[in-house]
């Protein structure tokens, strides 16, 4: 079981993140969004993590410039990607900043499932998300769930993660029905948006570690 706590902006709340045991630690770069790490935060908060958990840089769409600046800030071991990248767009990202991909997909119907082949090629992991509702302006991070009957049974060519509307109370229930190998979480462990609770951190990472025991 790999757990993901994401969008971490603050020394406290990483410590929280690592203390209770997280395998992986993202970290948001996309304006709109509550929890967008500034580039100038980025290296002392990677340098808390690293060799502690994977690091995540997330991104949306993001141009050739953005890739190198956050690369060189961040030094991630993981590119997350939750725009619109097309496969190919997959593919150049990853020859680019020579670090392992993972790409996130929404679902809302089985149909959303069908492109997971093509960026199963590409990619080195898939993030499988709620789709965000109509007219949402961020891509995740929404607090939102599918049904994840959906991706009972899911098993494609790469690691995978389940996502969207995860947090302490509902996450044992999502393994368990989905036997998900890795769950991530970041509005779901939060008091307001952008503000992660530890308290919550800690019980989410548990109560996953309890699912999977």
């Amino acid at each position: 079981m790999r757990v993901k706590i994401c969008g971490l902006t603050t020394a406290p709340t990483l410590e929280a993140a690592l203390s209770a045991g997280a395998d992986m630690v993202g970290f948001v770069f996309f304006p709109k969004s509550p929890r967008h790490l500034r580039l100038a935060a980025a290296p002392e908060l990677a340098a808390m993590a690293r060799g502690k958990a994977e690091i995540v840089a997330l991104m949306v769409d993001p141009d050739d410039a953005m890739l190198d600046m956050v690369t060189a800030a961040l030094g991630p071991d993981l590119l997350q990607l939750h725009g619109k990248e097309s496969p190919e767009r997959v593919r150049q990202i990853r020859d680019r900043v020579r670090r392992p991909v993972m790409k996130a997909l929404g679902v809302a119907s089985a149909a959303d499932l069908a492109p997971v082949a093509a960026y199963a090629e590409a990619a080195d992991r898939l993030l499988i998300d709620a789709k965000p509702p109509a007219g949402a302006a961020l891509p995740g991070g929404n607090g939102v769930a599918f049904d994840w009957r959906l991706v009972k049974g899911f098993a494609p060519k790469r690691p995978w993660l389940l996502s969207g509307g995860l947090g302490p109370g509902n996450v044992a229930e999502a393994i368990r029905l989905t036997n998900a190998p890795g769950v991530d979480v970041s509005s779901g462990v939060e008091r307001a948006p952008g503000v992660k609770d530890e308290a919550m951190i800690a019980a989410f990472v548990a109560a996953a570690r309890g699912a999977a025991a």
